[in-house]
Formats: C-alpha cells, structure tokens, sequence
C-alpha cells in the first residue's frame, strides 16, 4: 500500500501535465482570436458539435459502461466507432481508463488507493492526480484480463499517440477540408472540443463527489446531480452508478437525463448491443427505503431533546413502520427462494410462464417498499413542521 511520503514527493508527470495545462491556455488564447477575426460557418460549429458528441459519448457509452463494468456486448461496428471517439477524448487508452476506473471502484475515497479519491480534495479528484506519477496512477492491468484478450485494444494501448494524433488531428482536419475549413474545424473540433469535453469528464471525479443527493446510498462519496448529468451525457447520476455499477443506465428513472442509456437501448432494438444488464427495480427501490430510513433515524436524532408526546408518537411510528420495512424484507427474501426452486423445476420452455406469475409479486414487493419510503418521508416532514 502507498505511504504518505510517496504521495508528497510524487514526480511530475511531464506529458498528461503538459496536455492537461497547455490546452486549456491554447484555447483561452487561440478561440477567442479566431472567433473575432474569422466568420465560421455553420458547418464548422456542425461538426464542433458531432466531435462533442461523438467524444463524449465514447466515453460514457464505451470506455464506461461497455468496456470499464461491461453492461452490455456490442456489435464490431458499434465497438470501432466509440474506439475512435475515445481515442479522440485523449483520456488514455481504454487499458489505462479501465484499469484505472475499475480500481476506483474497488478503493472508492481512499486516499491512497483510489486514483482520484475525492477525499483527497476538488484540484486532486479534478485534475491533479494526472499532473504528478503518484502510487495510485500505477496500474499493472491485472484487473482488466478480459480487455487484454482483445487485440483492437492491445493495438489501441500499443499504438496509442499514432491513434491520438490521427483522430485528433486527422479527423478535423479531413472534415474540415470537405466543408471547406481546415483551420476553423482544427480549433474548434480539435482544441476547444478538447478543453470542454476533458473537464466535463473531470467533473464526474470532483463535483459529482462532492453536490448532490445520496438517494441509494451514503457508504460513499458519490453523488447524484442532475445538472452534471447534461453536461457529462447521463453521467451524472452518481450516486447510483456507485451502488449499481452493472447497470447499463445511470439515471434510472423514465424522467432523468441519461443519453448514453437511451442509445444504448436504443442500439439493442436493431441489434446492435444486446445482453443488456438491468438492476431490478425492486432492489432500486429497496435502496431507496434503506436511504429514507436512515434520513430519517437522523432526524429524530436532532430533535430528541424536545421529548414532546407529539415527538413520542412519531418516533413510535417510526419503530413501528421500521418493523413493517423488516416484513416486507422477510416476504422478498421468501419470494426469491421460491423463484429459484420454481425454475429449477419447471422445463425451460416454461420458465417465461413462471416469470409471468412471479411478477405481480414482486411488483406487490416493490409497492410495499416505495409506500414505506413514503410514509417515513410523511413522518419526517411532519416533524420539520412541528419544529420550523
């Protein structure tokens, strides 16, 4: 395990530390130079746009959820196409971004063996853990054995600054040469779309470790944030990618904003992407009521000096409704059990059939669990009222 001396002492990392400083300084200088004496046209900022686009989503799509937890397989085309566009977001080869994001979720928030450990503070989780070779930034690949079996990746990591330089350079280059505007497309789809889409991403590491909502779980630093999800592609939610990391979606609900999910899924209708993994909504919801309970159980907390018999009563119906959640954990628990012994026993051309009937209860589950979450979230905001 790194020691704390060999994270003071840390080396420079002189060429992701030249990157990360000198591009954002070229775009600061170089953008706004090019926009006040250049007319760009719309097929300029066109392609700023599918560039945007096709990098983001190339991470969060493919380098995240396809290759980093491996929810879903992909056809050869879809697989190439987020290889480029992950090429071309400069945030390593998927060996280095997977390896290195797998083992944050194995260590989240340590501070020595998370790579970029929000405990370490915004500058260190943003950016600062790429600008310096510290213990945790050293990753011997042993924990993405099934990437290296496939040799489009080993030649991506082997190659990688040929890659970078065709996909970032190349690229913007040739479609700037079809419209017309070699050097208009190289600033903006090469350099601005570079800045932007490197702290989008970053902002995953920082500001969705540190604002945000904790609806699935508080064993982490991770946070959900809903205005982090639209720049970052569905990102955003946070808070529940760290507790259901399998999960093709990160913004569960119908009404969140999550892209990457929607193409994904969408992919999978033409054939595309399929093996879809999917966190049962029962188990969502469970999370959910463990999460409101424990608000709540704080609350009570902070307001046990006014022993009141208006506060006597809620703490009791929180016992009790606490003795009811155990209920309903007891009758899911029972219900899984008999779903395995019903499969086993049931040819497989019927398994479908007992699907069907196991349903509806455990959707029942699912609606004693969420009518539980809401009736502490009643009980909670009766006590802020008695106590404004």
């Amino acid at each position: 395990m790194a020691q704390p001396q060999s994270f003071e002492n840390a080396p420079i990392n002189w060429i992701p530390a030249f990157v990360l400083i000198s591009t954002p300084l070229a775009a600061l200088l170089i953008v706004p130079y090019y926009l006040w004496t250049h007319s760009v046209s719309w097929q300029v900022w066109a392609i700023f746009a599918f560039f945007m686009a096709w990098n983001g989503l190339s991470i969060t799509v493919g380098y995240h959820r396809l290759w980093s937890h491996r929810t879903y397989q992909a056809h050869p085309i879809v697989k190439w196409f987020l290889l480029i566009g992950g090429t071309l977001a400069v945030q390593g080869s998927v060996f280095d971004w997977c390896a290195g994001h797998r083992l944050h979720h194995r260590h989240v928030d340590d501070i020595y063996q998370d790579p970029y450990s929000a405990k370490r503070g915004f500058w260190f989780s943003h950016i600062g853990w790429m600008l310096k070779n510290y213990p945790s930034g050293h990753y011997d690949y042993k924990n993405i054995p099934d990437l290296k079996a496939d040799p489009v990746l080993v030649a991506q990591d082997k190659y990688y600054a040929l890659w970078i330089l065709l996909a970032n350079i190349g690229l913007p280059a040739l479609f700037g040469w079809m419209v017309g505007d070699i050097a208009g497309t190289l600033v903006l789809a090469g350099l601005l779309r570079l800045v932007l889409s490197h702290h989008f991403t970053f902002f995953i590491n920082s500001l969705c470790h540190m604002f945000g909502t904790r609806p699935y779980t508080d064993t982490n630093t991770a946070r959900d944030n809903p205005i982090l999800a639209i720049f970052t592609w569905g990102e955003g939610y946070h808070n529940y990618h760290h507790f259901f990391q399998y999960d093709y979606r990160n913004g569960v609900k119908w009404w969140q904003y999550d892209p990457s999910k929607w193409i994904i899924y969408g992919l999978s209708k033409i054939g595309l992407t399929w093996d879809l993994k999917r966190v049962p909504d029962v188990t969502i919801q469970h999370a959910q009521t463990e999460m409101a309970f424990k608000r709540a159980e704080k609350k009570v907390a902070t307001f046990s000096g006014n022993l009141t018999s208006d506060f006597q009563v809620i703490k009791d119906r929180l016992n009790s409704e606490q003795q009811a959640f155990k209920q309903t954990i007891a009758e899911w628990q029972a219900l899984k059990t008999q779903a395995i012994e019903m499969k086993k026993n049931e040819f497989a051309q019927r398994i479908h059939e007992v699907d069907d009937k196991l349903k509806d209860q455990f959707s029942g589950i699912e609606d004693k669990l969420r009518n539980h979450a809401q009736q502490i979230e009643n009980l909670v905001n009766h006590l802020k009222g008695k106590h404004v």
